[in-house]
């Protein structure tokens, strides 16, 4: 087997193209890897620590590499993606000199944290006793515990499987997890970084709380109650058993995944029609705004901007509450970057990207 002394990984950001707030009701979701990356480089030492450069915080780090690591601050990933990585069976006969870099904005919905642990997990593997290219599933589905499940944070999959994956993908969880890909190439996008910090605890916490008190309530009558079963008719039998705002959120939640299915047939089709792909981003974004809360007006402001320009479609992006949106701009995206800039946006031209990779 071959030794590796040293690599160099990268793994994407991403946008949630359809399917917001989603996938931690197991509802289908379709997310998008962008062409904005965090690196990892490092080689092997003498040393039992991991020492780590961080220049774009302007910080560096280091801590032993042996038994379980106890965490030291909030959401401690490099740690806990070790802890994970161990308990797998994984080990490290050497420490580790490492390098992380990247373009994709911190705490803003672009999933800087998960592309962060997708990348570190698999370098990890890489630089291990093993020395293994991970699988990109069995590298999501490690990432996920240690951003998520480690910390007790209420986040679901779809992060991890994005940026691990790469390209366009329909992620289903029932019955269990399905991912496949859509070989669409829509063309580009720009995101909107509103340099407001999000609230992922807090609208995650509120709109994820809520929408599960729903469904547990509803099961008390009926215990057969199924969310991904309901549709625009079938919704309005429980409008009397809910109050205003709840029957609200249930319908809106069930509108999400209805453009979420359309979506799918738009994207899968053998020719793009992309006037009602930006269309169903609309309708999208119409929702997460009127009845899930989770635009603000300086990212309302933002898309009015970018679709004036000329962009088809578009929506916030991520949690809510601040951080990103994105247009959908397949043609003259300068234009669009430029306008979403001007409405005190920092702009991004990407496009779909690869997932998790070996870089030279």
């Amino acid at each position: 087997m071959t030794s590796f002394s040293s690599a160099a990984v990268s793994a994407p950001g991403r946008i949630c193209l359809f399917g917001e707030h989603q996938d931690y009701l197991h509802l289908p979701v379709i997310p998008c890897a962008i062409s904005l990356r965090v690196h990892l480089e490092g080689r092997n030492t003498d040393a039992s620590t991991i020492m780590l450069d961080l220049p774009d915080i302007q910080s560096r780090q280091s801590f032993s590499m042996n038994g379980e690591l106890a965490y030291v601050e909030e959401r401690d990933y490099f740690r806990s993606g070790l802890n994970v990585i161990k308990r797998q069976g994984y080990s490290f006969s050497s420490g580790l000199d490492v390098k992380v870099h990247g373009n994709i904005p911190i705490n803003s919905g672009t999933s800087s944290s998960s592309a962060l642990l997708v990348a570190w997990i698999y370098f990890l593997a890489r630089m291990s006793d093993r020395h293994v290219d991970m699988d990109a599933a069995e590298v999501a589905r490690l990432a996920y515990e240690a951003e998520v499940l480690e910390f007790n944070e209420p986040g679901g999959m779809m992060d991890h499987f994005s940026t691990a994956l790469g390209g366009i993908i329909y992620l289903d969880f029932e019955p269990e997890i399905e991912c496949h890909s859509i070989a669409a190439n829509p063309g580009t996008f720009v995101l909107g970084d509103s340099c407001e910090p999000k609230d992922t605890k807090g609208i995650l916490s509120r709109v994820k709380d809520g929408v599960l008190h729903i469904v547990d309530e509803l099961k008390k009558d009926d215990p057969a109650f199924e969310l991904r079963r309901l549709n625009t008719d079938n919704v309005q039998q429980y409008k009397t058993n809910l109050s205003t705002s709840a029957f609200a959120l249930l319908e809106g939640t069930v509108a999400n995944h209805l453009i979420t299915r359309k979506a799918k047939d738009a994207l899968q089709a053998s020719v793009l029609d992309h006037a009602l792909i930006g269309n169903l981003l609309n309708e999208h974004q119409a929702i997460l705004r009127d009845v899930l809360g989770i635009s603000t007006p300086k990212i309302d402001r933002m898309l009015d901007a970018a679709l004036k320009a000329g962009a088809l479609g578009g929506k916030i992006n991520g949690s809510g509450g601040g951080g990103c949106m994105f247009a959908y701009a397949p043609e003259n995206p300068a234009a669009v970057a430029e306008a979403i800039e001007r409405a005190g946006g920092k702009a991004y031209i990407v496009t779909v990207a690869d997932g998790v990779r070996l870089d030279k």
